[in-house]
């Protein structure tokens, strides 16, 4: 057989961005010598975290529906019908053998050219509500690749294959023990360890509540890693210097198995990346939802995982009163804690990048 000629495309956060970088770096194990070529969108994540790894992307000129300013929607069809356009130049100058869709921006008008053009396509659908774009390429695609059990109301059932969620490798693997891990983050004092992670651009809101609560957690003898986001970096790292001997603030952590390590507890929003990495690590966690999330499926998210007594649940609009009277429950419960962890562990999949890669070289094939 010639060699492996694949597209992976989508991006715009880490949630989207981490799974592909799998899906690919999994492709050229299995399959040697396999050519990839990412497309992303324009100013996004991916433009840089992508060429990190060693890939090469394309980014198109494409961004999402604004719904807080529809005067910022102008131009948002001429960019639809150009990204269209660009994405079947892609699509003929690199032929490839099959696209694979991971979510974001640019997953859409590739996919949908691959398969106007017929090219095969694989959708990697990481949540447990699936989207409007990807419903609509279910219908053509050759595989969806789910996370979620009941994903049949979404999808025509012969083609979904359960992969779960690809992670990042030092994450499959988690090797760390909880001593290098908090040796790693310089966490020198007793205590329980709170890692804080609002995805891979930081939850405002979230925040909030821990830098105005900061004091009260203090009392509580604990010692938090916090990730902020860019945005709202400098403000907690000055809100926290007081007890910079138990806060560590980061704008982000980029190895989040060091993390993960360290931390006996987490509170995080329910991205699908979050949580696959979440049942692989078995860290007791606390779920704040995005509520802003295209139909709500962090909450789905994270519900599939509450039902389990696998997480709890505290609202975005209950995070003030909630959270840290979540945590303090939590905190003082080690059997709901170890509860936790073993219902999370019975849930991971951790070779879920390799049951992808495995179903895109069989359907390029195909």
């Amino acid at each position: 057989m010639s060699e492996l000629r694949v597209i992976i495309a989508g991006g715009g956060t880490g949630g989207h961005i981490f799974p592909a970088i799998a899906v690919g770096q999994a492709l050229q194990r299995l399959a040697p010598g396999t050519r990839l070529l990412f497309v992303g969108a324009k100013n996004k994540m991916e433009m840089e975290k992508v060429p990190n790894e060693g890939f090469e992307i394309i980014g198109l000129d494409i961004a999402g529906f604004n719904r807080s300013s529809i005067w910022k929607n102008i131009s948002l069809p001429f960019k639809l019908l150009k990204s269209r356009v660009d994405a079947r130049n892609i699509i003929n100058d690199f032929k490839p053998m099959a696209v694979v869709g991971v979510g974001g921006y640019a997953s859409f008008p590739v996919l949908s050219a691959a398969q106007t053009m017929g090219v095969p396509t694989l959708i990697q659908e990481q949540n447990s509500y699936a989207g409007k774009s990807n419903k609509i390429l279910g219908r053509r695609a050759k595989a969806i690749c789910v996370a979620y059990q009941g994903m049949e109301q979404f999808f025509p059932k012969d083609k979904i294959m359960l992969t779960g969620n690809p992670v990042r490798k030092n994450i499959s693997l988690m090797d760390k023990t909880g001593a290098e891990g908090k040796e790693w983050f310089g966490v020198t004092q007793q205590g329980k360890t709170v890692l804080i992670v609002g995805g891979s651009q930081g939850a405002r809101s979230i925040n909030e509540c821990i830098d105005e609560q900061l004091a009260e957690l203090m009392k509580e003898n604990v010692n938090i890693i916090w990730q902020t986001g860019k945005q709202y970096y400098e403000r907690a790292r000055q809100h926290a210097g007081e007890y910079s001997d138990r806060v560590k603030v980061f704008d982000f952590i980029s190895d989040m198995d060091q993390a993960y390590a360290a931390a006996d507890v987490v509170i995080s929003r329910a991205g699908a990346l979050a949580i696959a990495e979440l049942c692989i690590a078995g860290k007791p966690v606390i779920f704040v939802p995005l509520p802003t999330a295209a139909e709500d499926h962090q909450t789905s998210n994270a519900m599939a995982l509450v039902t389990r007594n696998a997480a709890l649940l505290v609202k975005d609009s209950e995070l003030k009163t909630g959270l840290v009277k979540q945590l303090e429950t939590l905190l003082g419960n080690n059997k709901m804690q170890e509860t936790m962890s073993d219902n999370l562990r019975a849930m991971a999949i951790k070779d879920a990048d390799e049951r992808i890669a495995n179903k895109v070289i069989e359907i390029a094939k195909g």
